[in-house]
């Protein structure tokens, strides 16, 4: 019998019950194109499957399917690395196999062993850019790369070699991936599988350096998911250190720790994030400042170029805005939409899970940024995975990003071939960036109703809370606004066991009699 002093103020609050919390999820029972696509394999996975008895493990799967997929999207390179990239100035485009890692193998210096940031550029050889334009830890990735490179035979050999070597580095970055988002989501591992096919992840992988960046943040991810603040903010400062878009992802958990009042491993988060950037940059910083500070001085010089609205703008005014003027109205419309995340944040019924802040917060940088270069659609995918695993939603998005990606080589085959306009004028261009911008914002628009009507969620009609949320995961709230403060009168009918996560419980029955 509890003691007459005791009180339901100062009993323990009763923890929830996830329902179904080791039952893994099937997304043939839940996603009609996952059952339709299972045709190809054998059809859907049935009830009385056995898991767990074969080698084949959803990670192990998702993993080799990725790896498969980075194959072909590097047979989809060969005419290219058969001989457009050196000979021809459109072909690299007509084919749409273009690539930055041989080009600048030369062009940065990797050919005649200059040590990055460190030594000059001539001006012919980097048309003016006199230092390695990219951050440290990916500067360094380059250097390894060009280390593991034959330097012999001519030039065009060693720049074959060079994109060789980086594909296949690049190669573990998206296996890396695929599997910490397949882990991420516990009892999601066959998500994985959006990752591995998503189209416009095959066709851009090696297009340039990024999926470095995206793995360490896919990385990052994984531990916190696994509760690990520190091991979070590490490989987010190494992340960083390699792409400036990782660290927007500390905005939406300053958020989500506020709401939950998850002070301390935010506080871990960051101090993991800045010490991790820090050792990175430190020698390099100090002993070569100029060259280490030109990423950020081409960042901030850099005028308005593909794939971006202001380049509709600008190319369809007689009066086109100026850098700074572009500088400054991108970086205001980025934090109006930081603003309206965190509005959504505190007022939502459900805190919002991790990973639809992230894919909101990342999108909100890309659609305002002053450029689009086609590669960038890797740093969504896996964001994308996390928030929305939903494959109609997750293919549409991916239709659009295909028609960008297409569009822009064809637009600079046109403006590559002289009289013989070969390619997409520009109208027709601006019509991609339209398709490209129009895609992503469908996709977020379905993330926000996702947070809005949590019984929407394809993750949250599982039965979960937020399984990328680590120590968010059914926490409760401690700041909320607005209808979030106030318990709804009726609640919408599902067919899902009903989670009551990240809102105070009530006091048992047997509290109250007390």
């Amino acid at each position: 019998m509890p003691s007459a002093e005791m009180t339901p103020a100062s009993m323990p609050e009763p923890e929830p019950v996830r329902p179904g919390a080791a039952e893994p999820v099937r997304p043939t029972s839940e996603d009609d194109i996952a059952r339709a696509g299972s045709e190809l394999i054998g059809g859907p996975l049935g009830r009385r499957a056995l898991l767990g008895t074969s080698w084949w493990t959803p990670v192990r799967v998702v993993a080799l399917v990725a790896i498969g997929m980075f194959a072909l999207g590097m047979v989809q390179k060969l005419p290219c690395y058969d001989s457009s990239w050196f000979f021809g100035a459109s072909s690299q485009y007509t084919h749409a196999c273009y690539s930055d890692i041989p080009h600048l193998y030369q062009g940065r210096g990797f050919a005649d062993h200059l040590v990055p940031y460190f030594d000059k550029l001539p001006d012919d050889m980097s048309g003016g850019m006199g230092y390695l334009e990219y951050p440290v830890l990916t500067g360094v990735f380059m250097e390894v790369a060009s280390w593991l490179t034959p330097h012999s035979g001519g030039i065009q050999h060693q720049e074959q070699w060079y994109w060789f070597v980086n594909a296949g580095m690049l190669m573990v970055c998206a296996a890396v991936i695929a599997v910490c988002v397949a882990r991420t989501h516990g009892r999601r591992p066959w998500d994985g599988l959006l990752v591995a096919l998503a189209p416009a992840f095959v066709l851009t992988a090696t297009v340039n350096w990024d999926l470095l960046a995206v793995a360490l943040t896919a990385a990052a991810m994984l531990m916190w998911s696994r509760s690990r603040p520190v091991a979070f903010g590490v490989l987010l400062g190494l992340a960083t250190a390699a792409k400036l878009y990782p660290a927007f992802l500390l905005a939406p958990l300053f958020l989500l720790c506020w709401r939950a009042g998850k002070w301390r491993e935010f506080a871990q988060a960051v101090a993991g994030t800045a010490i991790a950037w820090f050792v990175v940059n430190a020698p390099v910083m100090l002993f070569a400042f100029q060259g280490w500070s030109k990423f950020y001085t081409f960042s901030q010089e850099r005028g308005v170029d593909f794939g971006s609205f202001w380049l509709i703008w600008a190319q369809n005014s007689n009066n086109p805005p100026s850098t700074g003027f572009v500088n400054t109205a991108a970086m205001v419309l980025v934090v109006l939409c930081i603003l309206g995340i965190a509005a959504l944040t505190f007022t939502a019924p459900r805190r919002p899970r991790f990973a639809q802040l992230a894919f909101l917060v990342v999108a909100a940088f890309i659609l305002t940024n002053k450029v689009y270069s086609p590669q960038y659609v890797l740093w969504l995918v896996p964001l994308a995975v996390l928030a929305r695993p939903k494959w109609r939603d997750f293919l549409i998005w991916q239709a659009g990003e295909i028609a960008y990606f297409l569009g822009i080589w064809m637009y600079l085959a046109y403006t590559t071939s002289g009289d013989a306009h070969k390619g997409l004028p520009t109208h027709g261009y601006h019509w991609a960036i339209v398709l490209h911008l129009a895609a992503t914002l469908y996709l977020c628009a379905v993330v926000v109703r996702d947070i809005l009507m949590p019984e929407r969620d394809v993750v949250r009609r599982s039965g979960d809370d937020d399984p990328s949320g680590g120590v968010l995961d059914g926490a409760q709230d401690v700041f909320v606004l607005g209808a979030a403060a106030h318990p709804p009168r009726h609640a919408a009918h599902i067919d899902v066991p009903q989670v009551d996560w990240g809102r105070p419980l009530p006091p048992s029955p047997e509290s109250r009699s007390l």
